[in-house]
């Protein structure tokens, strides 16, 4: 099964796409894995991608697009799970020709969906625990909610001390990636329209407002 999954930063998207990786034993790549592989792993592609990653430019498609096939192509009798790729029309295009030409059926499209504000305010109040930045803490929501301790806010789950990432709580940069991902001309939006508008694609779209168990019972509902 190969899938490709869209959400907001802050719906949960990563993972909600672990679970789907841990239930039908497939691959999950991340994008920006992707490029982390082939920067250390010192290959042709990933030395250009560097040139323009230092600089602070994106990486054009003609880098990026060869890289993504070459790592989905690894996965390719297993199946995979792409996050975080295509962010644009114009990727989704060139990633839909260039799967079809290397014989890679996308079997299907699941879209966390998830108000623009909403998602900022969870992106703003996330904590992470010092001893395990896997157990959840949010400041927002009372199921995951840190507790306090003799004055201090610590880990729900094991009392360690609580941070946020830095870019957690810069507005500006928030703003920034939103205004790509809800861009529906030629952003990310507009490339989830792109493959919800292709012929027979299966396209999941899920409320991503609900609790994790939630939005995981009502994809893998569809998936089945």
């Amino acid at each position: 099964m190969n899938i490709l999954t869209f959400g907001p930063n802050g719906s949960g998207k990563g993972t909600q796409g672990a679970i789907v990786q841990k239930k039908y034993d497939i691959d999950h790549i991340e994008s920006g894995a992707i490029f982390r592989e082939h920067i250390k792993g010192g290959t042709e592609l990933g030395n250009k991608a560097k040139e323009y990653i230092d600089r602070g430019d994106l990486v054009p498609d003609d880098i990026t697009i060869p890289m993504v096939l070459e790592t989905l192509s690894k996965s390719k009798e297993k199946g995979w799970l792409l996050d975080g790729f295509p962010r644009s029309f114009a990727q989704a295009e060139a990633l839909d020709k260039a799967l079809n030409e290397s014989g890679m059926k996308l079997d299907c499209v699941i879209e966390i969906e998830l108000d623009r504000q909403i998602a900022k305010d969870r992106i703003m109040g996330r904590r992470l625990c010092a001893n395990d930045n896997n157990h959840p803490n949010h400041i927002a929501f009372e199921a995951i909610k840190p507790v306090e301790k003799d004055g201090r806010i610590v880990c729900r789950v094991c009392g360690g001390e609580l941070s946020a990432r830095p870019d957690d709580q810069d507005e500006e940069a928030i703003n920034k990636r939103h205004n790509i991902y809800y861009d529906d001309n030629t952003g990310t939006m507009a490339a989830v329209n792109y493959f919800k508008n292709l012929d027979g694609m299966k396209v999941i779209s899920v409320d991503g407002s609900s609790s994790i168990g939630d939005v995981s019972e009502a994809i893998m509902g569809q998936l089945a």
